[in-house]
């Protein structure tokens, strides 16, 4: 089994920043991806940024410049540092990582419950 835990969402102006924290642990052989997806209410699931092993990253278009991405010398910890957020950021921010179980060798991916992060204008 695989747990993923996002921290790190809560309140905050426009104009400021948070830094969301993700772990995942468990039966893990090895990592191919980890990233950052959002959904706001009425809108469907996007993405905003992923980090490959290599440390290779991807950005949604509309965070680039503002949202950071990296991986932690602890295994399979990413973070996402959001600086200059706007009002429309505000959504439910989920963690994904694309991970090898031990048992199987099979990768599968998996989700965190999400965290929430509010930008007020």
């Amino acid at each position: 089994q695989v747990q993923v835990v996002e921290s790190g969402g809560g309140l905050v102006q426009a104009g400021g920043s948070l830094r969301l924290s993700c772990a995942a642990t468990g039966s893990i052989f090895s990592t191919y991806a980890m990233g950052w997806y959002r959904q706001a209410p009425g809108k469907q699931r996007e993405l905003v940024a992923t980090i490959t092993s290599g440390r290779s990253t991807n950005y949604a278009d509309s965070v680039k410049g503002r949202f950071t991405i990296s991986r932690d010398n602890a295994p399979n910890t990413v973070y996402l540092q959001m600086n200059s957020l706007k009002p429309e950021d505000t959504a439910v921010y989920y963690c994904n990582a694309r991970v090898v179980e031990t048992a199987s060798l099979r990768a599968y991916d998996y989700w965190g419950q999400g965290t929430q992060v509010t930008v007020s204008s």
